[in-house]
């Protein structure tokens, strides 16, 4: 996988990415590949600026994540992800379903991820400092929200290790993409939000998704995001680092 533009003449990549490095949205994509084993190119965006590229591919909303597929462009990051798993499905055993394949199952996952962009992205926006709120307040709400998350494992999993079950899943990508903004709020915050605690099978479960060989190299480490939002603190109170 490579993060620049291609410029050896080549035809570029049958699947790139359009996003940044430090979106959770994007990591959602770039996970759902990794898991499927999709050879991709990330096209990294600078920060504060809307490359040509995006402007063609999102016109609509104008932010990333955009999936480019043999160069047809789609936007909004769970639904690529639903995408990718219809594309690339389950065979032979080489590759997990990301979307449980009982109706009823995608259906509550479904729910369960509106709920987390809900609840867990309006927080920590207000955490991080982009917009205006009592973030006392609000640290307790997004508590709230995580315990409800939580509750939902027990269920989800049926005692296996994520969301999804044995594999890691639609919900799992969904959460999971947040936690390393989760962890660099609570340091620019000063607050506590995934407590062991309080939370100690979400908890477990953070440790073990971002150990995961998809997941550890793509989302961002807690002080890297905190060094993120002080370098581009300005910019990110007037963008959006964290579109869908």
């Amino acid at each position: 996988m490579s993060s620049t533009n291609n410029s050896s003449g080549e035809p570029p990549p049958a699947v790139r990415v359009l996003g940044g490095w430090a979106s959770p949205f994007t990591n959602r994509v770039v996970v759902a590949l990794k898991l499927k084993g999709v050879e991709h190119e990330l096209l990294q965006e600078t920060v504060g600026k809307k490359s040509e590229l995006l402007l063609r591919s999102n016109p609509v909303h104008k932010k990333f994540p955009v999936l480019l597929h043999h160069g047809k462009p789609l936007p909004e990051s769970l639904v690529i992800v639903e995408y990718i798993d219809e594309v690339w499905p389950a065979s032979n055993g080489a590759a997990s379903a990301i979307l449980p394949r009982d109706p009823h199952g995608r259906a509550v996952e479904r729910f369960w991820a509106r709920y987390v962009d809900d609840k867990i992205l309006p927080g920590l926006r207000v955490l991080r400092g982009s917009v205006t709120g009592d973030k006392y307040k609000t640290a307790g709400e997004m508590s709230t929200a995580l315990q409800r998350l939580e509750e939902a494992f027990v269920k989800c999993s049926q005692g296996k290790e994520y969301f999804g079950g044995d594999s890691i899943g639609y919900l799992d990508i969904a959460l999971g993409s947040f936690l390393g903004w989760i962890k660099a709020v609570e340091k620019i915050a000063g607050v506590e939000l995934l407590n062991e605690t309080k939370l100690p099978i979400l908890a477990v479960w953070a440790d073990r998704f971002c150990a995961h060989p998809a997941v550890v190299d793509v989302v961002p480490d807690a002080d890297k995001l905190v060094e993120f939002t002080v370098q581009y603190g300005a910019v990110l109170n007037t963008t959006n680092v964290l579109p869908k």
